[in-house]
């Protein structure tokens, strides 16, 4: 019996495919143009918080929003209008050059994100102009976005211009310990180590820190705190503070410290009662009276001493025999002794 011959072409015989498998090649297929062109996954971690303007140029008297992302949520952010700064070289001569009466603060929301208006107010200082967000607690990086004002002055930077930014790269810490002088009411001290690094484009030379110590709720008292070095710009390094209570303190404190009017790190501190003090006390307490009471009765004894007269004690033969003598009581007079009136007594019965 013969069998039909099964088509040929050049590259073989030709096979028959069944509906599911030529469904399932159609697919891979379609997949395989569509991969390349499929939308990236989200990074999972952001590069750093960024800052955009709704516009980049805006005129006097109008405003902006100004929106970021990539910060750290519940952070509080400050934004100004500054002149004399790109976000390159950051601003010059620092808020000095903002508008800093038209500025606006910012929460960062959960996301990372925040949205504010703006108003475009005239800097003291001629463009170019950026729009300056820093952060004021619960974050303290600062970023700076290009703006160009309409109608304000624009002049070129200043030779040299740039300005060095520092920010705490660790967190700050207390370190040190009391010693035997500080139990007995000596001034508690502690040094504040802090790892600060300059993100501006300029180096900061022997910085200037205001480090304040407060007690509960109280304000802080500020001292300056100049620390000898420089750093460069992209360079860290690591600064240490004295900080320094005053005599026989004690209960929660805590230390802040804070260079070109922001705050770097705020670090608890619990010093213990100087126990020494409270132990002396006592001792004092129970020592002076005691002494004063022993001074007393010394005083009266000499006293009481000098005004009696002494009272003889004569010796007197015994009746059993020849030399021997008894003392009559103090409290009794020689011729008044009971020993004596009883012997009478018998003499004369005899």
């Amino acid at each position: 019996m013969s069998t039909a011959a099964r088509p040929r072409t050049a590259l073989g015989p030709v096979r028959r495919i069944s509906a599911g498998q030529g469904l399932a090649a159609l697919l891979a297929a379609l997949a395989l143009v569509l991969l390349p062109v499929l939308p990236a996954a989200p990074a999972t971690a952001a590069a750093g918080p960024a800052v955009a303007v709704s516009r980049g140029e805006a005129p006097k008297g109008g405003e902006i929003t100004v929106s970021g992302t990539g910060w750290k949520a519940g952070a509080l952010l400050m934004v100004l209008l500054c002149g004399q700064g790109t976000p390159e070289k950051g601003v010059v001569g620092g808020t000095n050059s903002c508008a800093n009466t038209d500025g606006r603060a910012a929460t960062v929301d959960p996301r990372g994100a925040f949205s504010v208006k703006l108003p475009v107010a005239a800097p003291p200082k001629p463009c170019p102009c950026v729009v300056h967000v820093s952060g004021v607690t619960g974050q303290q990086d600062v970023v700076d976005a290009a703006l160009t004002v309409t109608g304000h002055p624009t002049a070129p930077l200043p030779e040299g211009a740039g300005t060095g930014r520092l920010a705490l790269l660790a967190a700050a810490r207390l370190e040190g310990s009391g010693g035997l002088l500080t139990w007995f009411g000596s001034p508690p001290s502690r040094t504040l180590v802090l790892t600060v690094g300059n993100l501006g484009s300029a180096p900061v030379r022997d910085p200037v820190f205001l480090v304040g110590t407060a007690e509960g709720v109280l304000a802080a008292t500020d001292e300056e705190r100049r620390w000898r070095g420089t750093v460069q710009p992209g360079q860290k390094a690591r600064i240490e503070l004295p900080v320094e209570l005053s005599a026989g303190a004690h209960g929660a404190y805590r230390v802040t410290v804070s260079h070109d009017g922001k705050l770097l790190a705020e670090q608890p501190w619990r010093v213990g009662r100087p126990w020494g003090v409270v132990l002396f006390w006592i001792l004092l307490a129970v020592v002076v009276p005691a002494a004063l009471f022993r001074i007393g009765m010394v005083l009266v004894d000499r006293a009481g001493g000098r005004n009696r007269d002494p009272v003889p004690v004569p010796a007197r033969a015994d009746a059993d025999g020849p030399g021997t003598a008894t003392a009559v009581l103090p409290w009794f007079l020689p011729d008044s002794a009971p020993f004596e009136n009883s012997q009478t007594t018998t003499k004369g019965h005899s």
